[in-house]
């Protein structure tokens, strides 16, 4: 198997993994064995963890230089604790189908951001595709469904919503640093000091979680979520956009919210509504048009 077909099954893997997490963490908020922000720091921790054992196996790296470490900071405030903070608590208030759909709104956001930033000339069509992303945004957030005790469904979309935007400058920020060390060594202390920053936050939830209830589903789907949906995720990711460009790694994020919406079909027995299908196309279509290069 040659390295091409290597990194596109990886980036596939990739985002097939993250797509688990929609219903995984799901699974355990909605059975109250714990709590997402529990729940989060068990996926920091362990993949922190395991960043820095596949570390002992890398050549030597460059060392980080003191005064990048105020940007690694800034990177680990955007990615570690305003995004998966905000992503966790929102999912689990929420339907795995409108975290999967609105946290495609992240390259829409990336574009037109980006393109301020470095003072792009925005095009019609990425205009378009912005209002095209956020009426499926609002078709979303708006509805109103049965849901079970404790969920909120407006305030976890929100949530989500927010976590993106924190994503979005978090990949903004981070293609500096990316772009200077290796994205292993960048995403190890990105999760390393995201740790430290997040304990505070979720301790107590952590010392909640009903392990005493664990059957072997219940550990199996923690895996899922830690090792697959989080480790591998970000490793594979790396791969596939160092043997690929970026752009092509960035379309693979299309598949996300499909897997992610077969999974909480099949598991969790989520409804696909007329209106879901309805946001999908329009957050789709904006996807599509805001990341269309001009001819």
């Amino acid at each position: 198997m040659n390295s091409t077909l290597k990194a596109h099954l990886g980036l596939l893997g990739t985002n097939l993994f993250f797509a688990t997490n929609y219903s995984a963490i799901k699974y355990f908020t909605s059975h109250h064995y714990a709590g997402p922000l529990g729940i989060n720091i068990i996926r920091v921790g362990v993949s922190l963890v395991l960043f820095w054992i596949l570390f002992l196996f890398k050549r030597p790296e460059k060392r980080i230089e003191k005064k990048d470490f105020p940007a690694l900071i800034l990177c680990t405030l955007t990615a570690i604790a305003l995004n998966q903070l905000l992503f966790i608590q929102g999912l689990s208030l929420t339907f795995p189908i409108h975290a999967a759909l609105l946290t495609l709104i992240t390259p829409i956001l990336i574009t037109i951001i980006a393109a301020r930033i470095l003072h792009e000339r925005i095009t019609i069509a990425k205009m378009i595709g912005l209002l095209l992303g956020a009426m499926g945004a609002v078709l979303l957030v708006s509805q109103r469904e049965i849901t079970a005790p404790g969920e909120n469904v407006f305030f976890g979309d929100t949530l989500v919503i927010l976590s993106s935007i924190a994503y979005t400058f978090y990949f903004i920020l981070v293609k500096p640093l990316m772009n200077k060390y290796s994205a292993v060594q960048v995403i190890r202390w990105i999760f390393t000091i995201g740790f430290l920053m997040t304990l505070p936050f979720c301790y107590t939830e952590f010392t909640e979680i009903t392990w005493q209830l664990f059957a072997f589903k219940d550990w199996f789907f923690l895996f899922m979520v830690v090792v697959p949906g989080t480790f591998f995720a970000y490793v594979f990711n790396v791969y596939g956009i160092q043997k690929l460009s970026a752009s092509k790694a960035g379309a693979y994020i299309y598949s996300q919210p499909v897997f992610a919406v077969i999974i909480a079909i099949i598991f969790l027995k989520e409804y696909l509504s007329f209106y879901k299908i309805i946001a999908a196309l329009l957050i789709f279509a904006g996807v599509f048009l805001s990341n269309k290069k001009q001819n």
